[in-house]
């Protein structure tokens, strides 16, 4: 799309010259406008700026969504395109402007799925680490912010699949598909905390060995049970929301976006298959979701 790029540099110009924009401020237009972009090549649609419809706004703003980010920064995207094509109308580049009758993502209501940073942090400082559930929930709640997992997929994780060395997880999604996750330091810890604090010391029932997350009777731990620790310590922590484990994964992906993160690298790590296909994301190898969790996620 050779024509993304010449048009983007004449928009970048313009703002710099004449509307006389400070370097961040560029910097935020042109990342809108790239999220746009990743959208169009990971759907596999070959559109210039003049083939874009209001329609592929309309999904692509959906896709944001999906992604978790906020309708706060759904909406801030879209004006930064809304400025992108009406330079482009201005200067003739164009004849029609598909970003007319779109309407920006209400953001009267704070999404109840989604934790601030702050927030994020209250919950876990609540967790009451002088005893054993305590060092366990922690590192429950560690893992769920630092790795994005489902409730499910954070019950079934396995110890065979932890590989602390390289700061990943091989996680099992939807359909019995495998991924591997980066997870952050803080949460490396915690589970080590866990394992050789109080894991080692159950009397673990057989078929349950390979489970991280055990029960005092040395089972694994039910989905219900994850619900039950989480609205106990958010409770704690004075959080007037209604928190579930989702919500943590929504927070997660939410602040990785929003902290710059490549969109791709993000999906990857969520596992969703309902916005694309997974040998869309075969160019991209550890190191680099490695690398994407250390530079933007807050607890790396």
């Amino acid at each position: 799309m050779s024509t993304w790029s010449i048009s983007i540099k004449q928009f970048e110009g313009y703002l710099q010259l004449e509307k006389s924009l400070s370097a961040n401020s560029v910097e935020a237009y042109v990342r809108d406008i790239g999220k746009l972009r990743q959208y169009l090549e990971i759907s596999k649609l070959p559109a210039s700026p003049a083939q874009v419809t209001t329609r592929i706004l309309r999904d692509f703003l959906a896709w944001l969504g999906e992604l978790g980010m906020s309708a706060t920064s759904q909406a801030r995207t879209l004006s930064g395109i809304k400025a992108f094509y009406s330079f482009m109308i201005m200067e003739d580049l164009l004849t029609l402007d598909p970003t007319d009758t779109l309407e920006a993502p209400k953001t009267g209501r704070k999404l109840p799925d989604t934790l601030s940073y702050e927030e994020i942090t209250r919950v876990l400082e609540a967790v009451d680490m002088s005893t054993n559930e305590g060092t366990r929930n922690r590192a429950i709640l560690e893992t769920l912010y630092a790795s994005g997992l489902r409730v499910s997929e954070l019950t079934e994780l396995r110890l065979s699949n932890l590989y602390a060395d390289q700061g990943f997880v091989r996680v099992t999604g939807k359909g019995n598909k495998e991924r591997l996750v980066p997870i952050g330091r803080d949460a490396l810890k915690h589970i080590g905390f866990y394992i050789s604090g109080v894991r080692c010391h159950l009397e673990i029932e057989p078929g349950h060995e390979d489970f991280v997350f055990l029960n005092r009777r040395g089972t694994k731990l039910s989905r219900v049970m994850i619900f039950n620790i989480i609205k106990d310590v958010v409770d704690k922590a004075g959080i007037g929301k209604v928190v579930s484990p989702h919500t943590f994964r929504h927070s997660f992906a939410t602040h990785l976006i929003e902290g710059g993160a490549d969109l791709r690298a993000v999906q990857e790590m969520l596992g969703h298959e309902s916005i694309t296909t997974t040998e869309i994301y075969t160019h991209l190898d550890r190191d680099y979701l490695r690398q994407i969790i250390t530079e933007f996620h807050p607890r790396s």
